[in-house]
């Protein structure tokens, strides 16, 4: 059964390499993670022509399986050869990542085709960096494909996966078009974005292709649509009254911005924290999941045409400056242009990235840089 899932890809590398007969494949050093087993903080080093690039501080990443309840009690078998590596995300915004030079360039305006197989543990007990006592990083995670041009040099994301939430090897397809030429690879675990808190996962990963120069003009259905498939149905639509029964009542949303019911009650200068407002990480792009904040916000302005507001930007402590004080104007702009465009007049929103320079708690803890890292709204005017 493993062979038959890494074959459907076969018939295309093939056609592939049929087409670029002159270039190379881009091959990678010990691409099965072929090693000793055993635990990346017990002095266990990676598989040869692999790097870790995780945190300081922090454990490198584990090779499985280990013979009796195996590393943090990981036992699945691999997928090829004899082991695989297990990368973890924990609570306490760390994760792990590893990389290695590349035997060619990934040019800058080719294509290329990339597969892995990807699979999760339902169990990885190891201690939480939190609480310290043992629990389970058992959460679905996903993986992102970088390139640089050095070890851990994460220039330009290259691809990502959907959650990998199958508890099977499944061979998982990536095609990218780099934007700048690179000659290094990092394979990093993230969590599910958008990301309101970081939290304990895992992904395996096992037997990486060769990277494949194809035609642009290809594309290929994503392993994502098997992974869909497995899910469980969810619940069934609620049966509509029959003719001549009272319709069951509409339940009203709840309200998400409170301080925004009354605007009587509102007074220059007053600022407003936008809870349930997310975005993916390192990105000022508006998630589905933040529309019901931005449509009250929406709403309150479109009601109340004599109030001007501010949205500012902040982020937790961790990045430098420069990017902080960028990616907080990003989303603040972001914001604006959204209500600008819903047809709130511009003269009466102002934004402004504020960085890390305003905390409101602590940048030690995932806690407190989840409360530093927000956005609000600033009363400038009651008077139009």
């Amino acid at each position: 059964m493993r062979r038959s899932i890494f074959l459907v890809f076969s018939p295309f590398l093939l056609f592939s390499i049929g087409l670029f007969g002159q270039e190379e494949p881009i091959k990678l050093v010990n691409p099965s993670f072929e090693g000793i087993p055993g635990e990346g903080g017990n002095g266990n080093r990676l598989p040869d022509g692999w790097y870790d690039c995780g945190f300081p501080g922090e454990t490198p990443p584990d090779v499985h399986p280990k013979d009796g309840l195996g590393a943090f009690q990981v036992t699945k078998a691999p997928f090829h050869g004899k082991t695989y590596i297990g990368l973890v995300v924990r609570e306490n915004d760390t994760w792990e990542m590893v990389s290695q030079r590349l035997s060619g360039s990934l040019v800058a305006g080719k294509c290329y085709e990339f597969s892995m197989s990807l699979t999760r543990s339902e169990v990885y007990m190891s201690l939480s960096r939190v609480s310290n006592t043992e629990v389970n990083y058992a959460a679905p995670v996903k993986l992102r494909i970088w390139g640089g041009s050095s070890y851990c040099n994460r220039t330009e994301l290259l691809a990502e996966s959907s959650l990998v939430v199958n508890t099977r090897w499944l061979a998982y397809n990536f095609r990218f078009e780099p934007k700048q030429t690179h000659t290094y690879i990092i394979f990093e675990a993230f969590y599910k974005t958008p990301t309101p808190f970081p939290y304990n996962g895992n992904l395996l990963i096992d037997n990486a292709s060769d990277i494949i120069p194809v035609p642009c003009s290809i594309t290929r259905p994503e392993v994502a649509a098997i992974e869909e498939r497995q899910q469980p149905a969810g619940p069934k639509p609620p049966t509509p009254p029959k003719p001549g029964t009272d319709s069951p009542e509409i339940k009203k949303a709840p309200v998400i911005l409170k301080e925004l019911e009354d605007p009587a009650k509102l007074t220059k200068g007053q600022t407003i924290r936008m809870d349930q407002l997310y975005f993916p990480a390192d990105s000022s792009t508006i998630t589905k999941s933040s529309l019901p904040v931005l449509n009250e916000v929406y709403n309150f302005l479109s009601s109340n045409p004599n109030v001007a507001v501010e949205i500012g930007g902040h982020t937790n402590g961790t990045p430098s400056h420069e990017y902080c004080d960028k990616l907080s104007t990003e989303r603040a702009k972001a914001i604006v242009d959204y209500l600008v465009d819903k047809g709130i007049a511009r003269k009466r929103l102002q934004y402004k990235g504020y960085g890390k320079r305003n905390p409101i708690d602590t940048n030690k803890t995932p806690v407190g840089r989840k409360k530093n890292q927000r956005v609000e709204i600033k009363i400038l005017s009651v008077t139009g």
